[in-house]
């Protein structure tokens, strides 16, 4: 199994989701970021997930990447949330964020802003002002979740 598998069964073991591994530079830190979500669902949207759960799983994950370093050289382990307005780059992620604001710019440049109603193959249903928008994931330049104050 890959790193990247072995790291999202122990995610799944705390009934958690895994939203993305990635490598950040900050300074002259390198951090190895794995981003989960909870599996929940409130009111329609994903509950949170607590700092207890994102040490617990930190706690599960460092053991392994003692045996099977996923970089060479110093890097930090960073396990959390990927935050309330995120990058939206795999059909995966679209379906970890339905029920929530989605800002999409299309490869015709158009911007579509709604709530994220449904994902079927590769389409994306958006609600956007009261009418079913759907789009092809093809068609997408770029995405993200957003947060209206």
């Amino acid at each position: 199994m890959s790193l990247e598998k072995d790291i999202e069964s122990f995610v799944k073991s705390v009934d958690l989701e895994l939203y993305e591994i990635a490598v950040v530079n900050d300074g002259s830190d390198t951090i190895y970021r794995v981003s989960v979500v909870s599996n929940d669902i409130e009111d329609g949207k994903r509950k949170g997930v607590s700092l207890d759960e994102c040490v617990n799983l930190t706690h599960l994950i460092s053991p392994l990447l003692d045996v099977t370093p996923p970089l060479s050289g110093d890097y930090r382990l960073e396990v959390g949330t990927p935050g309330i307005e995120r990058k939206i780059t795999t059909i995966k992620q679209f379906e970890l964020c339905l029920g929530e604001r989605v800002a999409i710019s299309l490869k015709s440049k158009e911007k579509l802003k709604g709530t994220l109603l449904k994902v079927e193959g590769s389409k994306i249903f958006l609600d956007v002002d009261g009418e079913e928008v759907s789009v092809d994931f093809g068609e997408i330049s770029k995405a993200k979740t957003y947060f209206e104050w």
